[in-house]
């Protein structure tokens, strides 16, 4: 499979659904992929089999807030540190690039940096999502350890950080970041192809695409949405209180949606930290996390960000499950509603919904 400047859209559509409000807003990483690929050509899509065994895989992406990102702009460069780097501390190839998360913008921008840098683009990423920290990973719910994590910034500063596991890993990445300014280009768990079978969640970019197309191609985007993804739309109405900071490398904060037509008289909470964590209707859990919560606008199924909500916007809540690897005991440990301080027990989404 090649992505071409004309998938863009769909790709950019899918990842912004996949990144529950969060990974970086898609505009500016779609953009800056268009670009590269009509100077530099298409992308190869490839699966692990395509791979040499020992070849190093590189999953990429950005770190930060994504408010940070919005006005603190990559250069372009970036991809060419991080692969240096890399390739330098490993005294390996890099044979491919991933995308460490598919949601958001970080699901555009390694198309961009594949292409500038003649590399294929695995048909794969480690969350299947998008999550708020560095830990959060497939591969550390399969045991790989955080070996080799790169850092770049626009200036061409890079570090190397090594981590005993991966909570520290998040810590020193999350405090490199900030010294960059806040948001920072990076590649981690770095990982020869052999080592990544069962350990990453495959067919990522595909599956976004296929996402993208369903809505442009339904008369009804929502709906069309729904049906691709499986999902349940929590409410429909407007957005009437937006609570939002940045601190610690993160943007939290609430959003409440005031239901109308059909769903009139309902309000629906959902508390974020980059991505959108626990929908809550009258004290009780409607949707958490690590399954999906996205606000879509409810006309074109466009998702919005959680650093662009804004009171008044028209929308639609969607939830939808998460990948399987999330729901086992280690993934509720590495990413469950308890990691991020909520006193409830995980509920998939479908058990919450069951008519």
């Amino acid at each position: 499979m090649l992505i071409t400047q004309d998938d863009i859209p769909a790709l950019a559509r899918g990842c912004a659904v996949l990144g529950t409000g969060g990974g970086g807003e898609v505009t500016t990483s779609a953009l800056i992929a268009h670009q590269a690929l009509s100077e530099c050509g298409p992308v190869e899509v490839v699966t692990l089999a395509d791979l040499p065994p020992e070849g190093i895989l590189m999953p990429v992406g950005m770190i930060g807030a994504p408010s940070v990102s919005i006005e603190k702009l990559s250069s372009g460069t970036e991809i060419g540190s991080l692969r240096r780097l890399v390739e330098h501390h490993t005294g390996q190839p890099v044979v491919a690039l991933m995308v460490s998360e598919i949601g958001g913008g970080n699901g555009v921008l390694p198309a961009a940096w594949a292409a500038r840098s003649g590399l294929p683009l695995l048909d794969a990423d480690g969350m299947g999502r998008a999550f708020p920290q560095v830990d959060m990973m497939s591969m550390n719910v399969a045991g790989l350890p955080p070996s080799l994590i790169v850092l770049a910034d626009e200036r061409d500063n890079a570090i190397i950080v090594q981590a005993v596991d991966g909570h520290w890993a998040e810590l020193i990445a999350r405090s490199v970041t900030e010294v960059f300014g806040g948001s920072a280009a990076m590649s981690d768990y770095v990982m020869p192809v052999q080592r990544a079978r069962g350990a990453i969640v495959e067919g990522s970019v595909s599956n976004a695409l296929r996402i993208g197309r369903a809505v442009v191609a339904s008369e009804h985007p929502v709906e069309g949405l729904l049906a691709a993804v499986q999902g349940i739309k929590l409410i429909e109405g407007k957005v009437v209180d937006v609570q939002r900071r940045t601190a610690g490398g993160f943007v939290r904060g609430s959003v409440v949606v005031e239901g109308y037509g059909a769903d009139q008289g309902r309000l629906v909470r959902i508390e974020i930290q980059n991505e959108n964590l626990v929908a809550l209707e009258d004290g009780q859990v409607r949707v958490i996390v690590p399954d999906l919560i996205t606000l879509v606008d409810s006309q074109t199924a466009d998702a919005v960000a959680t650093e662009t909500v804004r009171y008044g916007q028209r929308v639609a809540v969607i939830a939808m499950p998460c990948d399987p690897i999330w729901r086992t005991k280690r993934g509720l440990e590495v990413a469950g509603p308890r990691v991020f301080g909520y006193d409830f027990d995980y509920v998939p989404v479908e058990v919450l919904h069951a008519s």
